[in-house]
């Protein structure tokens, strides 16, 4: 079967894998914060000494609405809400500091939303300060944000570098004109360049791109140009993200009609451009989406097998404890997740409070964590030792189905050990779903709950 085929077969609703079990199965039931604290420190104290923790922050506000995008915002103009958003911040990190006996040792740190440039430089210096005042930074800490090219500015980066960001994303998505239009983010090559230039004359050593195949009005022929203006500017990560449709879930996407977006074979055909075009630029396929310059640390922890994934897509931080701060932010504790209420004003009235207002749990079980690791393993390392402990917990039917896969040239394993081919990275997400039990014996069915694989 060759590779058009296989993807014809493989494009089918399927996780990203950024946890295990995925968010749709974890219990809507009243969460318990005491239980998480209790699971939050008992990572804590495994970890700390020898890993570090991360921090994602999310900050929510945006000044336009771009009408692709699902995540959780607040369209504003109004900037007097940064105030009021940090000191809350900075309060719910007080009550994780509380459960503490020693100080955290912060190993990464990233800045989402929304829109993180939304703030001043003055209120995003007393966050970042606020968090590492009451930490020690790892040796080989790394800090991160997303920045919009059109309101990003030299004062905005510098003052980030200043309190030690390197890392910076900027959401470039398409540079057509008239894609820019329906999905309402105007921004010309030249404010994507400008940032850009600005970033690295002020020291930033990574520069990423995000970018999105699929997206209504988009050609074969906008997605050329855009690769043509990426030649130009060589940022040194991209990710090169599928769009995905789910206006039941995002009003914005209500705006545009299936009519403007690309079907099924043109969608392919763009995701097909863009991989060829990333090779031709020298970027390595990291998996998932990601793809990376030899130069850039992500292309090393891929090639040293220390790769790891979690909410924020990969990374080369592998720390065990995750506290996600902000309205709707996800927290991984190993053992647990947690993500907090969706909406700011309770948010906020919780955490003023000294209380987390969580909306969902999951508690992991001695299958889950197999689980978990297996997948992590496939996604990051390329392989899969089938030990004792794993093996359990396999699907009856697994070796038929791996045997299949073996077949088509997607990887290949033995009674050992799996392996993932060249070919295989394309399908990274359909070996994890293999494994994944909870979907197995879930409501699989429901093909709102996850985007196509392609």
């Amino acid at each position: 079967m060759n590779k058009e085929a296989l993807i014809d077969k493989y494009n089918v609703p399927v996780p990203r894998y950024t946890s295990y079990p995925t968010v749709p199965f974890w219990s809507d039931d009243k969460p318990d914060a005491n239980k998480w604290f209790q699971l939050v420190k008992k990572c804590f104290y495994e970890s700390n000494q020898s890993k570090g923790i991360s921090i994602y922050i999310h900050l929510p506000y945006c000044e336009r609405l771009c009408t692709y995008c699902a995540c959780t915002k607040v369209i504003t103009q109004n900037h007097k809400v940064e105030d009021s958003y940090i000191d809350a911040l900075l309060q719910e990190w007080d009550i994780y500091l509380n459960q503490f006996d020693e100080k955290p040792i912060l190993r990464e740190l990233h800045l989402g939303g929304g829109t993180p440039t939304f703030f001043s430089p003055e209120n995003l210096k007393k966050l970042i300060n606020g968090i590492k005042i009451h930490a020690d930074l790892h040796p080989e800490y790394e800090f991160s944000f997303e920045g919009h090219p059109n309101n990003t500015t030299r004062e905005q980066m510098q003052a980030l570098y200043d309190v030690g960001f390197r890392r910076v994303s900027f959401g470039v998505q398409d540079f057509d004109p008239e894609v820019q239009r329906i999905i309402n983010r105007l921004q010309s090559f030249e404010t994507v360049k400008d940032v850009t230039d600005i970033a690295r004359e002020i020291g930033y050593h990574s520069v990423n791109y995000d970018l999105i195949y699929g997206l209504p009005k988009q050609k074969i022929s906008s997605v050329r140009d855009t690769f043509e203006k990426v030649a130009e500017l060589k940022p040194d990560r991209i990710a090169y993200y599928s769009y995905a449709h789910v206006p039941w879930k995002s009003k914005g996407q209500r705006l545009f009609t299936e009519e403007d977006i690309p079907n099924s074979a043109g969608k392919r055909a763009l995701y097909d451009l863009g991989k060829e075009k990333l090779a031709e630029l020298g970027y390595d396929d990291v998996g998932m989406d990601h793809f990376s310059l030899p130069h850039d640390n992500l292309y090393q922890a891929k090639i040293d097998k220390q790769l790891h994934r979690n909410f924020m897509g990969y990374n080369t931080s592998h720390t065990e404890l995750l506290i996600g701060l902000g309205a709707s932010s996800i927290s991984d504790a190993k053992y647990a997740y947690a993500q907090n209420t969706k909406e700011i004003a309770r948010y906020k009235a919780a955490s003023v409070k000294g209380e987390l207002d969580l909306i969902k749990t999951c508690y992991l079980s001695d299958e889950d964590l197999q689980i978990k690791k297996a997948i992590l393993d496939i996604s990051c390392r390329r392989e899969l030792v089938f030990s004792d402990e794993l093996k359990p917990y396999l699907p009856k039917t697994i070796e038929d189905e791996l045997q299949v896969m073996a077949e088509e040239g997607i990887l290949s394993f033995d009674s050992e050990k799996l392996e993932v081919s060249d070919l295989g990275m394309t399908f990274l997400r359909n070996i994890c779903k293999l494994f994944d039990n909870r979907l197995r014996n879930g409501k699989s069915g429901d093909n709102n709950m996850f985007s196509k694989a392609i």
